[in-house]
């Protein structure tokens, strides 16, 4: 070699990222004049490679996060922040499932609550409903099978003539339940109170509404029409009042009637005879059909020609039911007319009484 060339090496030195698995050391070397080849200069990019053997290091696992992590310049960077971002708004809370489940289911009853005009969905449902809550009401009038009767009444006539229907049944039975109430420990010593202490059965219940339960079909099935229509809830009104009017009247004649005597000579007889009448019981009589009749009338079921009709024909009926009671109750040949079945012959009367006074008396309303 010339004693005027130098050569100048540049070590540099790797390993794993190029031969993996290898343990070889690559040395790049660059020169800038090259022996054996005189005046020749080398570019200063130029290299040699030699592969020499390489040990890697041992470097315990302690501090084996001292090395770097290789795959750490292949992440990508952190998002920059973006300034002219809308911020996010935070969501409103939403209610837990069970909340959302009890909030519809509350809505859906509501809905068929009000339902309007009646279906028969609706009609259980709110039965169902208004039973549950007056149940000690219910248990206080009527027997097991007799609110298994009523449960049945009370949804036909819904569907029928709505929840102002329903209420005007359910007014005549707290009023006829009370009234059934009063000195009934008197009525039990004298022999005149009702079986089960007032709890009426299932054959009450049928005997009490059998002309409303009538007009109700008739007014579901749209027997004559529009024009129809209103008959039917006039004879259903009717038939409650004359059938709250004889409750009424016989009950608070067997608790507070001084004179009780029958309907047909007059003669005076003891209290709870059948057909027999006093006064008092005569006045709280009429004072309940006009009660009943004025209800219908504030609900906007009746106009006030016609409650005056339902009275009428409550007095009437009454009428005709204590002269059945005297002649033919409990009389040889008669034995089937029990209470039941006069009590379907009297609001039968009532019923049909108003239809044909408001046909004839007052044809134009």
């Amino acid at each position: 070699m010339p004693r005027n060339k130098k050569i100048c090496l540049v070590l540099s030195r790797s390993h794993a990222p190029y031969m993996s698995g290898s343990n070889s050391t690559i040395i790049s070397i660059g020169a800038a004049y090259f022996a054996g080849t005189p005046k020749r200069k080398m570019s200063s990019s130029s290299t040699l490679l030699l592969l020499l053997p390489y040990k890697p290091l041992a470097i315990p696992p302690s501090r084996s996060f001292l090395l770097p992590n290789p795959s750490s310049a292949l992440r990508k960077p952190p998002p920059l922040l973006d300034l002219h971002r809308r911020p996010l708004l935070p969501r409103p809370a939403t209610p837990p499932p069970r909340a959302m489940s009890a909030q519809g289911a509350l809505s859906e009853a509501l809905a068929l609550f009000q339902t309007a005009p009646p279906t028969w969905k609706s009609a259980v449902f709110s039965n169902l409903l208004i039973f549950v809550a007056g149940s000690p009401i219910l248990l206080a009038g009527l027997s097991a099978s007799g609110i298994g009767a009523a449960f049945l009444l009370g949804t036909l006539i819904w569907r029928a003539f709505g929840p102002s229907g329903f209420l005007l049944v359910a007014t005549y039975f707290v009023i006829g339940t009370a009234a059934t109430k009063v000195k009934m420990t008197q009525k039990e010593a004298q022999g005149v109170a009702e079986k089960r202490k007032g709890r009426r059965g299932p054959g009450s219940v049928i005997g009490s509404s059998a002309a409303g339960c009538v007009c109700a079909f008739l007014s579901i099935f749209g027997v004559g029409g529009e024009a129809f229509s209103h008959l039917w809830l006039l004879g259903f009104i009717a038939s409650f009042c004359t059938k709250l009017s004889d409750t009424v009247s016989s009950e608070i004649g067997k608790a507070y009637g001084k004179t009780t005597y029958l309907v047909t000579n007059f003669k005076v007889v003891p209290r709870g005879t059948e057909g027999a009448v006093s006064l008092e019981g005569t006045i709280a009589g009429i004072l309940a059909s006009v009660l009943l009749a004025s209800a219908s009338f504030l609900l906007g079921q009746i106009k006030a020609p016609e409650a005056v009709i339902c009275i009428v024909a409550s007095q009437i009926a009454n009428l005709g039911e204590s002269i059945i009671g005297a002649v033919f109750q409990e009389k040889e040949g008669f034995r089937w007319l029990n209470n039941d079945a006069v009590n379907i012959i009297n609001i039968s009367m009532g019923s049909i009484l108003a239809v044909l006074m408001q046909q004839v008396l007052v044809p134009n309303l």
